[in-house]
């Protein structure tokens, strides 16, 4: 089953936007595309998402991956991966602050990160010969320091021997050492448009899909016409920094982008998990209302609401306590009882490891989470509100 959002007869152009390490996740979006036949017609990139749309061009997803789930900071500039890593993850204390000073004395007289090795793993991987033969239209942008200028290439229209020196200038993020190109000096493409939707407007793209990555880098404003249809395609959390290439954290995120595209296109429920659910809000709502006067009790002293259970108890979960749940769970000020119900059960099975990235029936995940808890409490664990709150609710969707 396919989303009403997408119709597989059209073709779409898809928008990749700028954010270093971050762009493994538009790999595992690229995944579902083509697992369920979405045709890309063109794409539209700055920094990373040019890179990653050049690999979309010439159609190898499993050099996309590769170079992905094997990426180090030593393949992308010149430094020490292990300094770079204790960096990264703030190990201060471990790092060699003898040679961390020499570095930083040579970043500074050379005018900045050597990014040599990028520029080597992209004439080794980009065939330019492929992507100006593909069908699929190819537009990149960057930002031309010497006269102060957005500036967008299509790959047909790049000079003949020039598309890799393109896709470095798209990607020169501002801590490089920059080399001129053409006499010219170029920047990153995100400093001045980080999300090139409006390339593939301009172009008459009609249907658009954005994967963002949220990256560093200016969003510019752009209206959107009546008669362009936009899709987007975001992760809910912070996927890494932009500097971040950690091969343990490419390949979740190459996972997490995959399966956030598997929500838009099934769709699927759930907030963090992805649950394959045909009930609706009404269901939900019954199911956080149906408990036993002892549990609603317990959680109206969750809230130190003293209140006798004469039917009052119920209106008091609904106007009172529900709402200062949501805020607990830090749900959005709109908040539907579908997200509480999603909110409490996954925060429970969050604690009880119960694996994220895959696709459950919702009878499946609620027959896991119940079996879960109840194994807790025979090893002996303590009685938890919120425990309890959630085996009562997949119990009522469970019958």
């Amino acid at each position: 089953m396919i989303s009403e959002g997408f119709d597989l007869s059209k073709e779409y152009g898809v928008v990749l936007e700028g954010g270093g390490a971050k762009g493994a996740y538009q790999i595992g979006v690229w995944k579902a595309f083509m697992e369920y036949g979405i045709k890309i017609k063109a794409v539209a990139g700055v920094s990373v998402g040019a890179l990653n749309g050049a690999l979309i061009c010439m159609g190898d997803y499993e050099k996309a991956v590769s170079l992905w789930e094997n990426i180090s900071y030593s393949q992308i500039m010149k430094v020490d991966d292990g300094q770079m890593e204790k960096l990264m993850n703030r190990r201060f204390k471990e790092l060699n602050l003898q040679a961390v000073r020499q570095q930083s004395k040579k970043f500074l007289i050379s005018g900045g990160i050597d990014a040599t090795p990028l520029k080597e793993m992209i004439d080794e991987n980009v065939d330019e010969q492929k992507i100006k033969e593909s069908d699929i239209e190819f537009i990149m942008g960057t930002f031309n320091v010497s006269n102060m200028k957005e500036l967008e290439i299509t790959a047909k229209e790049a000079e003949e021997g020039y598309l890799k020196d393109y896709l470095l200038a798209s990607a020169n993020f501002p801590l490089f050492k920059n080399e001129k190109l053409l006499g010219k000096t170029f920047l990153d493409g995100g400093i001045t448009n980080n999300v090139p939707i409006d390339m593939l407007i301009r172009r008459g793209y009609k249907d658009i899909i954005v994967i963002r990555i949220f990256g560093v880098g200016l969003e510019k404003r752009v209206k959107i016409p009546e008669d362009v249809n936009v899709i987007y395609i975001a992760p809910k959390i912070n996927l890494c920094n932009v500097l971040e290439f950690n091969k343990k954290k490419a390949v979740r995120n190459i996972s997490l982008g995959y399966y956030d595209a598997l929500r838009i296109l099934r769709p699927l429920t759930g907030i963090d998990y992805y649950i394959d659910s045909s009930r609706n809000e009404q269901d939900y709502l019954e199911s956080l209302l149906n408990l036993k006067e002892n549990q609603v009790k317990e959680l109206l002293s969750l809230y130190k609401q003293d209140v006798n259970f004469d039917g009052s108890g119920l209106r008091k979960l609904i106007e009172e306590i529900y709402p200062q749940l949501a805020n607990m769970l830090k749900l959005r000020k709109s908040w539907s009882y579908t997200d509480l119900y999603y909110a409490v059960i996954e925060n429970c099975a969050k604690k009880l490891r119960i694996p994220k990235y895959r696709i459950y029936s919702e009878q499946e995940f609620c027959l896991l989470l119940n079996k879960r808890i109840e194994q807790k409490y025979q090893e002996g664990e303590k009685p938890d509100i919120l425990l309890n709150l959630a085996l009562s609710v997949v119990s009522n969707i469970l019958t």
